[in-house]
């Protein structure tokens, strides 16, 4: 079996060794080289071009940001990125992704044996998943259209429709979630998302896209309401799920065992809404490997709710949905372009 292999760059010693002590503790994986900075990095790839790039993107001579960009227009390579969760780790890492890259992992906490027992599986995955990424080169043309500049206030909506969404994405989500959402108005229905990405980077991608996106758009808390126009998040670290109040619905968010190695998980959610009847739900399932959410859309059909898969062709992962559509989970299989369009028709 061909091993997976894997270059990290990292100023840091410490975090080179350490995730080099992780990454090697599997036998499909191998570190075949390190690099205190892009700079070395390139010259190190001229040897032997890695499948998957473990990035820091706080370096000195040039950041992970500008060598990321590089990579994706001239030589598409998956990169994971590793990050510190600082409020200004987590906005460039938010950068990061919608550069290109495939996924994060919260830089390694030094010395911490915890760390490596909690996060091995999650570093492990984070590279596996990027290895099976379908990747094409990137130049500003190809990014998600932008939704246009929204107003400092956004105002509250009253649109009524017949269901509302919850969707699931993982490796390759970030660009596949905003590109949805770019598609969605104002007036949109309300969307509740799973995106797997550790604790306050989800703070951060909410962040950006509601800077950007018409409707409002924030990382979820216990007890938010509900309600169209707008769209929460799950908090990494956190399970998110639909509770049905007096006066009206709500989101729990809770913490609990991983599910499918996953907290926040998609299933979780998914199973949530299909116990409220699945007939007020549209399920939508993006990008990612393995296959946590399948059997979660598989409930919601069984349910009454209408069903999406994104198609193979635009996913960067097709792990996940291919598994709902294997299980018959996915009542329609679309390109990422048309979903949005999907959804509203479905809404009212």
């Amino acid at each position: 079996m061909k091993k997976i292999g894997v270059m990290i760059v990292d100023d840091s010693a410490v975090v080179r060794t350490v995730l080099t002590t992780v990454l090697t503790s599997v036998s499909d994986i191998e570190v075949i080289a390190t690099a205190g900075d892009p700079i070395f990095a390139m010259e190190k790839m001229k040897k032997r071009w890695p499948d998957v790039i473990v990035l820091d993107i706080e370096m000195p001579r040039m950041n992970g940001i500008d060598f990321l960009k590089t990579l994706m227009r001239d030589h598409p390579t998956p990169c994971v990125i590793c990050s510190s969760l600082t409020a200004e780790g987590t906005s460039v890492a938010m950068q990061a992704m919608a550069a290109g890259a495939v996924s994060i992992i919260s830089k390694p906490k030094m010395g911490t044996k915890e760390f490596l027992e909690e996060s091995r599986d999650r570093i492990v995955d984070a590279v596996r998943g990027a290895s099976q990424s379908q990747l094409k080169p990137i130049d500003a043309q190809d990014l998600p259209p932008r939704a246009p500049e929204p107003a400092a206030d956004k105002p509250a909506v009253h649109t009524s429709y017949k269901r509302m969404v919850v969707l699931g994405a993982s490796t390759g989500g970030t660009m596949a979630i905003e590109q949805v959402l770019s598609g969605l108005p104002a007036d949109c229905p309300a969307v509740l998302i799973v995106q797997h990405m550790p604790e306050k980077f989800t703070h951060a991608f909410a962040d950006r896209l509601d800077k950007s996106m018409r409707m409002s758009v924030r990382e979820a808390q216990n007890g938010d309401p509900i309600m169209p126009g707008r769209v929460l998040i799950a908090p990494g670290n956190q399970h998110m799920e639909i509770k049905r109040t007096a006066t009206g619905l709500e989101a729990v968010v809770r913490s609990g065992d991983y599910v499918n190695r996953h907290r926040p998980s998609v299933d979780v959610l998914f199973e949530s809404a299909a116990k409220l009847g699945g007939t007020s739900f549209i399920g939508v399932i993006l990008t990612g490997m393995g296959g946590d959410g399948s059997q979660g859309l598989l409930s919601l059909k069984d349910k009454g709710a209408r069903t999406i898969a994104q198609d193979q062709a635009t996913s960067v992962v097709f792990g996940m949905p291919q598994e709902a559509i294997k299980l018959g989970a996915a009542e329609l299989v679309l390109p990422i372009d048309k979903i949005a369009a999907e959804i509203l028709k479905l809404a009212r």
